[in-house]
């Protein structure tokens, strides 16, 4: 790992379990247009990809709903979901340790919702760069939110590591050969395997 120089994380399901918030969110719409909350399938499809793709999903891509979703959802404020996030309990003392040798970034499929989810959480100022899906042309799967923070740093993807824990993670971090520590999602294809955040610090060693 010595040729390591950042260190990324991706956001819903690594920094935070970010399963409750999500089903509060998003059974919010869905009960304001007369829907059924979601089922456990639909909740593992919004928990990766953006609310853009998962407004569609929702709404079976009717244009109409999905468009007055969209409106209504714009009325909503984040805030009340973000104290059903749970922060993964290692995360602070982690990036403590990485960051006086290491820079850090999150690539992640949120939008509108990053800034106020880490200043709620009082993350402000933990990440040199953060990357959401408003930020790149394509979103994971496409890997073009790792290819902007291999850029803004100017490395190569052997200077990056990725913390990710689904499919699109897998296939982003492949696509550009960007080293790949699967979190607590034993299926992946990855180069780590790890349950809780405090085991990067074996990885990385920077443990002491």
């Amino acid at each position: 790992m010595k040729d390591i120089k950042v260190v990324v994380f991706d956001c819903d399901g690594v920094l935070f379990n970010t399963e409750k918030a999500n089903m509060a969110y998003y059974n919010q719409i869905l009960t304001h247009f007369g829907r059924s909350p979601m089922t456990s399938d639909q909740l593992a499809y919004v928990n990766m990809y953006t609310v853009d793709d998962a407004l569609a999903f929702l709404f079976d891509k009717d244009m109409e709903l999905i468009m007055k979703a969209q409106t209504y959802r714009k009325t909503m404020s984040y805030h009340s979901f973000i104290s059903h996030m749970e922060i993964e309990p290692y995360l602070k003392p982690l990036l403590k340790k990485l960051r006086p040798r290491f820079k850090t970034a999150i690539a992640t499929n949120r939008t509108d919702t990053m800034d106020s989810v880490l200043d709620e959480h009082e993350l402000e100022g933990c990440f040199d760069l953060v990357v959401s899906a408003l930020d790149v042309e394509r979103p994971k799967p496409y890997p073009d939110s790792l290819i902007k923070v291999l850029e803004y740093f100017k490395i190569t993807p052997s200077n990056a590591i990725y913390i990710g824990d689904s499919k699109l993670d897998e296939i982003a971090a492949k696509a550009v050969e960007i080293r790949l520590i699967a979190y607590n999602n034993s299926s992946l294809s990855a180069d780590f395997h790890i349950k809780s955040l405090n085991e990067i610090e074996d990885i990385m060693r920077i443990k002491g």
